[in-house]
């Protein structure tokens, strides 16, 4: 088995926001198409820093990130952005990694597109069980401030 690394198109949302409002041109919207590293270790997308700056993201918070050797550090989480793998979309907040390092899939995005790791082929594929679309599961009943909705 090997690494898998997807080619991945960034958007920043805000931007593809105020193109659909009609207040930008789309030739505005901040995007880039990257190579990034499925890691089903980590539970977030990581985006360097230089990325980060190029999209135009703004910082929404901090975390407190574990590394494999279980060094512990802050990070700043921005967002939003809009990432496109295997013809899915999703937008989603980012950890912000340092200048240069590599951008991550995690656990998150992989859920929330449906995609799973195909070792053999090395790539990112739908489930079998949602070729088409994301299929995500979700409860019947709503409660919503204490009224349950059906």
């Amino acid at each position: 088995m090997g690494e898998v690394r997807e080619r991945v198109k960034l958007e920043n949302f805000v931007d593809r926001y105020l193109f659909e409002e009609g207040k930008i041109n789309k030739d505005a919207i901040r995007n880039l198409e990257i190579q990034a590293l499925v890691d089903t270790g980590s539970t977030r997308l990581v985006l360097p820093e230089d990325i980060v700056e190029r999209l135009g993201l703004r910082k929404i918070g901090r975390v407190v990130v574990s590394y494999a050797d279980e060094r512990k550090e802050e990070r700043d989480v921005c967002g939003a952005v809009m990432i496109t793998i295997a013809e899915r979309s999703t937008d989603s907040s980012c950890v912000v990694g340092p200048p240069l390092s590599e951008p991550l899939i995690g656990q998150v995005i992989l859920e929330e597109l449906d995609l799973i790791v195909d070792c053999n082929e090395q790539r990112l594929k739908p489930r079998p069980e949602s070729p088409y679309l994301p299929l995500l599961k979700m409860k019947k009943v709503f409660e919503i401030w204490g009224y349950r909705l059906r």
